[in-house]
């Protein structure tokens, strides 16, 4: 009887494991494929322009071009769920301000082609420095701005702009994860999540390389990527860093406790230090 009994919780577990081996990009990436366009989502000063990857995919973006040479351009990396088009609300701040934004449209996301993978979202990003490049917008005057599971693909493409030796002049972190395989772990301890995990976005190894000032911003009570990733990523991080650690904000609330105009100020300073 009891033989019987291990056999079927055995059995059981080893299929819930196999069954989230197999389906992890399902619940890695949420995207929503509809196409939406910036006039439909209150950005109506942006254009919808087309970058090519490396890997042959013609993806759609969203583009403002700054407002006079003395503002940098911000090329904005999502999170996981949703499309372009949930971010526009979080990105007037900085249109207002006159900052050129540039929103990198993922594959798979918003009616763009193909699959998201971990490659290929860094392979996304890096089309929009090479079209931003051919605009006129070196790296030295663009800032990378990694929302949730995007700041993986903010800290890996600025590690690849350093290790270049064409570093970007600034990386926003908004609730980042110190590694994937770290948020997975947290949420599912009976998993072995560190073994299984295919999309690892290790941001942890890669941050002390990017040599750019670093800001990150971060809520006391998210539950999604708890702070702790946030504190650990900050400890990795070399020299200039600065980090907005908010009482009470949540994962997806940081707008309603100043994340922006902290950010702006950031900026503004341009070290990423407090005056």
């Amino acid at each position: 009887m009891f033989a019987t009994f291990a056999s079927i919780v055995v059995g059981g577990y080893m299929a819930i494991v196999g069954g989230m081996y197999v389906f992890q990009r399902s619940l890695l990436y949420v995207p929503d494929v509809s196409e939406t366009t910036p006039a439909a989502n209150g950005a109506p000063e942006m254009s919808v322009v087309t970058t090519e990857t490396a890997d042959g995919l013609s993806l759609a973006n969203w583009y403002r071009p700054a407002a006079g040479d003395n503002r940098r351009t911000i090329v904005y990396l999502q999170g996981n769920g949703g499309h372009l088009g949930y971010r526009s609300d979080r990105v007037r701040p900085y249109l207002d301000a006159g900052y050129g934004v540039f929103m990198v449209g993922y594959r798979g996301y918003g009616g763009n082609p193909g699959k998201p993978t971990e490659v290929g979202l860094y392979e996304d990003a890096g089309a929009a420095l090479r079209f931003l490049m051919e605009q006129g917008v070196p790296p030295s005057r663009t800032v990378l701005y990694g929302e949730s599971l995007g700041t993986g693909v903010a800290v890996h493409v600025a590690r690849e702009q350093a290790v270049a030796g064409k570093p970007v002049s600034a990386v926003v972190l908004e609730a980042p994860l110190s590694s994937a395989v770290d948020v997975g772990a947290h949420h599912y301890p009976l998993i072995p999540v560190r073994w299984l995990m295919k999309d690892r976005f290790d941001s942890k190894t890669k941050i002390g390389d990017i040599r750019a000032p670093l800001f990150i911003v971060h809520g006391t009570e998210d539950q999604v990527v708890p702070m702790k990733f946030g504190e650990l990523l900050f400890e990795a991080a070399a020299e200039p860093k600065n980090a907005l650690w908010i009482k009470g904000a949540g994962h997806g609330d940081l707008d309603r406790f100043g994340m922006q105009q902290a950010v702006i100020g950031f900026l503004e300073r341009g070290d990423g230090k407090e005056e």
